[in-house]
């Protein structure tokens, strides 16, 4: 099948490598254990509330996870203002998220560019099929690649085109969801360590 479809299917295959690649990298790290694990803001806040906080608590905690990145950054500025504290931690949840998002982008452009690359392969088949046309009639067996090219091509483009859009936008989901839980974590240390925040102002006396 390579053989019939020719040249333009080798960067075809080099991106359909890469995307299982990246696939199977983000399926393992992208775990909701490994990322936001359930009981440590508990553990967290009963530690603080026990002891304080050492250097070497929160350096354990920075290495944990990327929820225990952003805890630790509130916790180092445990001492600050509420506005301080919520900066740092804004700050390591902006980092946490980049590094969450790694590779994403480029399963992404894979999913975009491999139905073009798909197209390329066409056009070559195409021109393999006029090239098949001569002043004697038709060459069978040029004919014949420049079909395979084409539609090998495209078939291959489209075919990694699909699955890679699909877990492009899973893992696009599950980093926003990771998010969102971070947000949530973080805003509830702040409320345990500065008091819970008045949402609502009483309404003036008439």
């Amino acid at each position: 099948m390579i053989q019939a479809a020719g040249w333009p299917i080798y960067p075809l295959l080099l991106a359909s490598i890469i995307a299982v690649a990246l696939i199977i990298e983000r399926s393992v790290s992208l775990r909701r254990n490994r990322i936001v694990p359930p009981t440590l803001l508990n553990e967290v806040v009963t530690v603080y509330q026990r002891q304080g906080v050492t250097p070497d608590v929160l350096d354990k905690l920075s290495q944990d996870s990327p929820l225990g990145q952003v805890l630790s950054a509130g916790l180092r500025n445990v001492n600050s203002p509420r506005e301080v504290m919520k900066e740092a931690i804004e700050e390591a949840g902006g980092s946490a998220a980049h590094d969450l998002e790694r590779f994403l982008t480029t399963l992404g452009t894979i999913a975009s560019a491999s139905p073009l690359l798909g197209l390329f392969g066409t056009v070559i088949g195409m021109i393999e099929i006029f090239g098949s046309q001569g002043p004697t009639g038709t060459n069978p067996q040029q004919l014949a690649q420049g079909i395979s090219i084409a539609l090998y091509n495209t078939a291959f483009g489209i075919g990694i085109a699909v699955p890679s859009l699909i877990f492009y936008r899973h893992f696009r989901s599950k980093v926003d969801g990771f998010v969102v839980d971070m947000e949530r974590a973080a805003a509830r240390l702040v409320d345990i360590v500065h008091g819970a925040r008045a949402d609502f102002k009483a309404a003036p006396a008439k």
